[in-house]
């Protein structure tokens, strides 16, 4: 791909090079070569970036006071973003492949133009696949599921008959989307539990990526919705009649119990636990191995922008900190007078 093309689609500025440069794809600054970007978002990084043998250095404007004539040099706002948004279409993408022999179709399923279905991938009847989507080796697709196109569904999949799946979605090794929540009703007589009925549906929308053995799990009467752009890290569980917002970050390790609601935006980094029916405010961030009990919500009301809720029941950082520091002094305090 031309330099100049990448800086069409992404924008910034060619302030050194040609523009006519064919590009190949992204590196390290320390691994790059002459027909690979770099990018630096400080000083020091931009000095070893236009110091490499990268044959473009995307950079803020300003951080270098000359550049060097051996490479092309593109100034943007946001030098990491430029940089990540051109791995993604200097990416080459792969090969449609069709339906491998070994796969299983059944009957009444529409598939798009340019998919591909790979080897032990089951497809069940009257499922929807959409133009350029790819199952890969030994995924399951339950009946009436609908996928939209340039999904990538990789190997060990499982989706549950019920589910909604957008365009561009990915969906890492081992996920599983749509299957029962955890919900019972226990006898109490005889202590027996009774499983309230599953019979709701899972919708995942657009742009939304479900990392390595994550599951969500289908509403239990109504709907589980993951929104736009939400991107989940491996080993996340999100249970029924949950309503994910637009991109939001799971970090690995996330558990939101049922009927939670998770505002656009928010960030929860690892271990966060949440009760049910929880609500998290939009842009809400919650430290790693943050707790949110039943029933409450967070908002970002009354605190300043960025602040990180932390702990258990979870509360702005400074609090924590302060609270830790006073439980020290009176462990000291205590410790002293045990001595005496």
């Amino acid at each position: 791909m031309k330099l100049g093309d990448l800086i069409e689609a992404l924008g910034g500025t060619l302030a050194k090079g040609s523009a006519e440069l064919e590009v190949s794809g992204v590196n390290s600054t320390e691994r790059a070569g002459e027909r690979e970007i770099a990018f630096a978002e400080d000083e020091s990084s931009a000095a070893q970036a236009l110091a490499s043998a990268a044959g473009v250095v995307v950079l803020k404007a300003g951080l270098a006071s000359g550049y060097d004539a051996a490479r092309a040099v593109v100034e943007a706002r946001h030098p990491r973003m430029w940089f990540a948004q051109a791995a993604r279409l200097l990416k080459p993408k792969p090969k449609a492949g069709g339906v491998h022999p070994g796969a299983v179709v059944g009957e009444g399923v529409m598939l798009g133009e340019g998919i591909t279905i790979g080897p032990c991938a089951v497809v069940g009847a009257g499922a929807s696949i959409g133009a350029g989507t790819r199952i890969e080796a030994g995924a399951v697709i339950g009946e009436g599921v609908v996928i939209g196109s340039d999904c990538r569904i990789y190997p060990r999949v499982v989706v549950y008959p019920g589910t909604t799946i957008g365009n561009r979605v990915m969906l890492h090794a081992g996920a599983v989307l749509g299957a029962d929540g955890f919900g019972y009703v226990r006898d109490p007589k005889s202590g027996a539990h009774t499983q309230f009925p599953q019979k709701g549906t899972l919708v995942i929308e657009d742009d939304v990526e479900i990392g390595a053995n994550s599951t969500v799990d289908r509403g239990a009467l109504d709907e589980t919705r993951v929104r736009r752009g939400a991107k989940f890290d491996n080993l996340v569980h999100v249970a029924h009649n949950c309503d994910i917002g637009e991109d939001v970050i799971l970090v690995c390790g996330v558990g939101i119990s049922g009927s939670s609601k998770i505002g656009k935006g928010a960030v929860l980094a690892g271990q966060v636990g949440l009760g049910d029916h929880v609500t998290i405010g939009d842009g809400v961030i919650l430290g790693g191995q943050a707790g949110v009990f039943p029933g409450k919500t967070l908002t970002n009301e009354g605190l300043p922008p960025g602040t990180i809720l932390y702990g258990t029941p979870a509360r702005p950082v400074r609090q924590v900190l302060r609270e830790q520091a006073v439980l020290a002094r009176l462990a000291k305090k205590a410790g002293s007078k045990e001595k005496q």
